[in-house]
């Protein structure tokens, strides 16, 4: 009998909520301190506080933009850090957790969803607004709360 297994970002409803469903033709990965990201994985709060490491495999003449969408972060009440967007990323780069592939080079000021308007901040209007079309990569993690004892043995 064959195993059939569903995508974990069919399943979280990545795909479908956050953006339709693609093929993802770009490699990257992202690592927070020494733990590598993979769909689904667990990532401690406390150790997700610090921007991830990025690593994209793209396409060397291209340019990509990586938007991070996080809706409680740092805190449900007190939620300032809820999402980041990095454009004109280089397409082989070890900076800049959706990953756009840019049909042109970004000349505009990409402002921070306000906290207010957060609930509103659509990723696929968002592409759509930049002609960034489809995603090429993209990673979740899901992060529980920590106790203070947790959050020391880090």
């Amino acid at each position: 009998m064959a195993t059939t297994s569903i995508d974990p970002l069919i399943m979280c409803r990545i795909i479908g909520d956050v953006v339709d469903q693609f093929v993802p033709t770009t490699a990257m990965n992202v690592y927070y301190a020494t733990k590598h990201v993979t769909n689904g994985c667990s990532i401690k709060p406390s150790m997700a506080f610090n921007p991830p490491t990025v690593t994209i495999s793209g396409l060397p003449n291209d340019l990509y933009t990586l938007v991070m969408t996080n809706p409680d972060a740092p805190s449900p009440s007190e939620p300032y850090m809820r999402e980041w967007i990095v454009a004109n990323i280089p397409g082989v780069t070890n900076s800049g957790q959706v990953l756009f592939r840019q049909s042109i080079y970004v000349d505009q000021t990409i402002e921070k969803p306000n906290i207010i308007t957060r609930a509103n901040f659509n990723t696929r209007a968002f592409s759509r607004h930049l002609c960034l079309g489809i995603p090429v990569a993209t990673v979740y993690f899901n992060a529980q709360k920590e106790s203070i004892k947790q959050r020391k043995n880090i």
